[in-house]
């Protein structure tokens, strides 16, 4: 009996061991599914052509596959052919399609928040500036754009249970409005080291339009090397405004600015950066009653960014900042003011 008792126990599977089994096959799965592969090792790409690609900052497998074989060809100075065989063969390894959206949920969970240094400012925004994201803020001059800027150049640098990311900022500067001096200022009132901290800020003059566009495409290789964690414009339009004028200018205009929008918004989910870009105003005669200043850029900017503001100044120097658009959360209101040392709750 008991020996007919022991035969059954070997011929009975072990529950507990062949969940284990379930569990390694599950994880090795996964870990296949997102493991990083070599550039090298992709069809179509030789030692020249991947050295190539890593100039110019594409060594994530994602940033070529959501990249057009045109763009490609231009950046890596190759042949468009060669570049629809990489892309290709690149889709074919990666898991490109469809997703539930609890996969979608856990992505958008993986976001992180930049503390605006504003309690007030952090709460309307939903806790912050949001990676993955692209967040606009337009007003009109001195309402505080730039100075928010600044402060977030310095607070993507704070420790993460203090609001920040531990990683440095790009900032391209448009109007010769980049202030070394605030970033001292401010470095200084939030503990920081003041030069270390100026130098994981990278700072870049556009001239105009192109080149502003050309910095963006550059800022693709500079995120890795440099852990950058917030990529600053300020401000957005002020090339595209001066160098396309008139109404038969307008077409190109947004045609190139869509196209520039488009490269932000794959750098913010490439890498888990935050984007956050000021706008110029003008002043609409048609409208007799309520506000008159709407931001330039029209529906191709309005459409793109992920979360818009509006400041205008208050009273006693007070800064007023009302979240105009923004997917997930209502539209609303918040007072700050500006200090020497950044940001400040009223």
């Amino acid at each position: 009996m008991n020996k007919k008792k022991k035969e059954n126990e070997l011929i009975k599977p072990d529950v507990k061991s062949e969940e284990k089994k379930e569990e390694l096959i599950n994880e090795e799965v996964i870990l296949t599914k997102n493991k990083k592969f070599d550039i090298k090792d992709i069809d179509g790409v030789g030692s020249v052509t991947a050295e190539k690609l890593t100039d110019i900052g594409y060594t994530d497998p994602m940033t070529i596959a959501v990249t057009s074989p045109k763009e490609l060809a231009a950046l890596a100075e190759i042949g468009e052919s060669t570049a629809q065989k990489i892309i290709h063969s690149i889709r074919q390894k990666l898991d490109i399609g469809f997703e539930t959206a609890d996969k979608v949920l856990e992505r958008k969970i993986a976001a992180l928040k930049i503390t605006t240094g504003s309690k007030n400012l952090d709460t309307l925004l939903g806790g912050g500036i949001e990676t993955q994201g692209i967040t606009e803020v337009y007003g009109q001059f001195a309402s505080g754009k730039s100075q928010l800027g600044f402060n977030l150049a310095v607070n993507v640098q704070l420790p993460k249970d203090k609001g920040g990311l531990e990683k440095g900022c790009l900032f391209i500067d448009t109007e010769n409005t980049f202030s070394p001096m605030r970033i001292l200022q401010i470095s200084k009132a939030r503990g920081l080291d003041p030069e270390k901290t100026l130098k994981n800020v990278h700072v870049a003059r556009a001239y105009n339009s192109e080149h502003q566009m050309l910095l963006t495409e550059k800022a693709i290789e500079l995120i890795e090397k440099n852990n950058i964690g917030l990529v600053i414009i300020d401000s957005l339009m002020s090339h595209f405004r001066s160098d396309f004028v008139g109404r038969g200018e307008l077409a190109p205009r947004q045609q190139k600015l869509n196209k520039h929008l488009h490269v932000l918004q794959k750098i913010a989910d490439a890498h888990n950066v935050a984007v956050y870009i000021t706008n110029q105003v003008m002043a609409r005669p048609d409208i007799l009653f309520g506000d008159p200043t709407v931001p330039i850029g029209g529906h191709v900017l309005a459409h793109q960014a992920t979360y818009r503001l509006y400041f205008r100044k208050g009273r006693a120097g007070s800064r007023i900042a009302k979240l105009m658009d923004a997917a997930n959360l209502p539209e609303g209101e918040a007072i700050f003011k500006i200090e020497e040392s950044g940001l400040k709750d009223l």
